[in-house]
C-alpha cells in the first residue's frame, strides 16, 4: 500500500522519527540515503522518502509490501500520528465520531 502525509517538520526530523519508530518495532534498517530510508522485519518490508513541498512542507510517502490494511500499514498511520505530535505537542487527537 502506498501511504502520504504532510508535514511541517524538516525532513531531518521526519527521518530521525522514523529510525526510532520502526526500530521500535522490530523492524531492520536496510539501505539509506539522505532522503529515503528501507527497514524489513516479521511484519513486512516499507520504503520511507520524503521531499520538500513548496519550501514550508515535507511530503512523507511510505510504500510497504502488504496488501490491505495489515499489522505493518496500522503502524505507518501510528507513525503519521507521530509526526503529528511533534510538530504540534499541544493538538489532541481525537475520534471524529
Amino acid at each position: 500500500m502506498r501511504h502520504f502525509h504532510r508535514t511541517s517538520l524538516a525532513p531531518d526530523v521526519v527521518l530521525e522519527t522514523a529510525d526510532r519508530f520502526f526500530d521500535a518495532l522490530g523492524l531492520s534498517r536496510g539501505s539509506h540515503a539522505a532522503r529515503a530510508r528501507a527497514f524489513a522485519g516479521v511484519l513486512g518490508q516499507l520504503a520511507l522518502t520524503v521531499k520538500m513541498d513548496g519550501g514550508h512542507y515535507t511530503v512523507v510517502e511510505v510504500h510497504t509490501d502488504q496488501v490491505g490494511e495489515s499489522r505493518l500499514d496500522k503502524n505507518v498511520k501510528k507513525f503519521f500520528v507521530a509526526l503529528h505530535r511533534r510538530a504540534d505537542p499541544r493538538h489532541a487527537i481525537e475520534a471524529g465520531y
